[in-house]
């Protein structure tokens, strides 16, 4: 698009088309993480330091390694903090509380210091959605405490112990952009509003900033098919996954899906459903997914020439073989592709319908129905929305929600 003779980008694409070298570094904005000696501060303002220690004390509770655990974060995101300030950056803290659209919007670079669950929270706050503008802010991660922390989204380890390196590779255009497949979530029903959603961060039922998106009318073929009028997308992207299900653990989940826009509609009861993204293949979606050896040593056994020489070598073999499956569960950050997930889905009488219906597959988009009591729709891990008898959501990914990080090697 050109203006006034000049190419102007427009602001999703900026970091997309330019190299890195071009990435201007001026105002860093740090995250921080809410550490366990912060959290029960949180919870007992009414006592003094010495009566928090004391409670943590009666409690059973190693209070060294807290405080030990706490002061390893703070010192850490000195350093972070301190780094970028060496190199020019102007530099903003803010904890998960402060979080806005002004201060995200004010930022060149997102900066989360902690684990992945840290790094989760600013990626759903760093959203065009949120924002309710086409910014794209770029995030990198630093773990905090590597030793205790897997940080499979943060930068490498070894940049723990150095972040100033990583923060002059950063400066000079040194690294490469890394997009992430989002799953974006769009409620559908008659009169496009959409309930208040809930902070699970917070460890309390906390009503979030209000975001608006606008309900937008169906097209007739899609409000035919899902039987509704309206849609509204959520103003909060899934960098992991979506999850659907039961608040209360132990009550079955009632579902129906529509896979890609297919005529069939599959119904579940199950344990929840779990909709992954490629970052996510590495979370949770392995966990519900993943075999042990002990699995393989079982199945091997029941075949009917179970005590074989060829099968007792196989066995000997169970933990490369499961090692191999768990490895096949993941796929790329960028795959355009959702990989849904039925978790303990029940298999007995009329269960699930049809009979054919897989528990697990690759989608592009996947429709859900509820027909639950007391049920949730879940952001990774932290956004909560009421999703109860007869709520419906469309789950699909769009290129331009993907998310930018900045990776180095």
């Amino acid at each position: 698009m050109l203006q006034n003779g000049r190419k102007i980008v427009p602001e999703g694409l900026k970091y997309a088309k330019y190299t890195p070298t071009n990435f201007k570094l001026k105002r860093a904005l740090v995250v921080t993480k809410l550490s366990r000696y912060e959290f029960e501060q949180l919870r007992h303002p009414e006592l003094s330091p010495d009566q928090l220690q004391q409670k943590l004390r009666d409690r059973g509770t190693d209070v060294e390694m807290v405080l030990h655990l706490h002061k390893v974060h703070k010192d850490f995101e000195r350093r972070v903090v301190q780094s970028f300030q060496d190199v020019g950056c102007e530099v903003k803290l803010s904890s998960r509380s402060s979080l806005s659209k002004d201060v995200m919007s004010w930022a060149d670079v997102i900066v989360p210091v902690g684990g992945d669950g840290t790094f989760l929270l600013s990626a759903g706050r760093a959203s065009p959605l949120f924002a309710l503008s086409q910014q794209k802010t770029p995030i990198v991660g630093f773990n905090s405490d590597p030793l205790h922390s897997e940080g499979r989204l943060m930068l490498p380890k070894h940049y723990s112990d150095n972040p100033a390196d990583a923060v002059s590779r950063i400066k000079s255009g040194d690294f490469k952009w890394m997009h992430r497949s989002r799953v974006r979530t769009t409620m559908l029903g008659s009169n496009g509003k959409i309930p208040e959603p809930t902070d699970l961060f917070r460890h309390t039922e906390v009503k979030m900033e209000q975001v608006s998106t606008a309900p937008e009318m169906l097209d007739q073929d899609m409000s035919y098919k899902y039987k509704a009028k309206m849609k509204r997308v959520l103003p909060y992207l899934a960098l992991n996954e979506v999850f659907i299900g039961e608040h209360l653990s132990a009550r079955v989940s009632h579902l129906q899906l529509v896979l890609d826009h297919q005529d069939m509609v599959n119904k579940t009861k199950c344990s929840g459903l779990c909709v992954s993204t490629g970052t996510g293949s590495t979370s949770w979606h392995t966990s519900i997914n993943r075999i042990t050896s002990r699995d393989v040593d079982d199945l091997l056994r029941s075949l009917p020439n179970g005590n074989s020489k060829n099968v007792m070598m196989m066995r000997q073999n169970a933990e490369e073989i499961a090692h191999r499956y768990n490895q096949g569960l993941l796929f790329a950050p960028d795959d355009p592709r959702l990989c849904y997930s039925i978790r303990e889905q029940i298999c007995v009488g009329v269960w699930p319908s049809p009979k054919t219906f897989k528990e697990r597959d690759f989608v592009q988009t996947v429709f859900v129905k509820s027909h639950c009591i007391d049920a949730n729709l879940v952001i990774d891990g932290s956004i909560s929305f009421p999703f109860n008898d007869g709520a419906k959501a469309l789950l699909e990914v769009h290129p331009e929600d993907a998310l930018l990080t900045i990776a180095l090697d």
